[in-house]
């Protein structure tokens, strides 16, 4: 098990309130023992003008996912998690339904975490591929 704390899909889709994560429309749809899923709309709020799923929308999914993946492998009391670098890769154009990502650890370490992030059209074709380091900070 990867996760400390498990809570609902409900829980965590009430943390969207008031967020960027609300505004895009990502709703988590998925936790199992070492991943995340979330669920994307491609429509007005993110697209770029070409009418195409825009590549920073997909790196607001991933972030989202790998950041909360992250604190959720944490003692969230004595420990929190801040988003070092990540990168994407955009291989197929979404013009249109919904994307889904789902985060899987690569390396859990105690001071910094890797996750990889696959996003994929409604059709399970692999869209982007992202991945993000995460710094494990100790509370003071």
């Amino acid at each position: 098990m990867v996760f400390l704390s498990s809570p609902s899909l409900d829980q965590l889709n009430q943390t969207r309130q008031d967020t960027m994560i609300n505004h895009l429309g990502i709703v988590f749809t998925a936790i199992g023992e070492d991943y995340l899923e979330a669920s994307m709309p491609v429509d007005h709020r993110t697209k770029q003008p070409m009418g195409l799923l825009h590549g920073g929308a997909s790196v607001a999914l991933a972030e989202t996912l790998g950041s909360l993946a992250a604190s959720l492998t944490l003692d969230r009391s004595k420990q929190t998690c801040v988003g070092l670098e990540i990168n994407a890769n955009h291989v197929r154009a979404v013009n249109d339904g919904l994307v889904k990502g789902i985060a899987k650890p690569i390396h859990l370490g105690r001071s910094t975490q890797i996750w990889e992030i696959k996003i994929f059209d409604e059709g399970e074709k692999l869209c982007c591929i992202s991945r993000i380091t995460m710094a494990i900070l100790e509370k003071k």
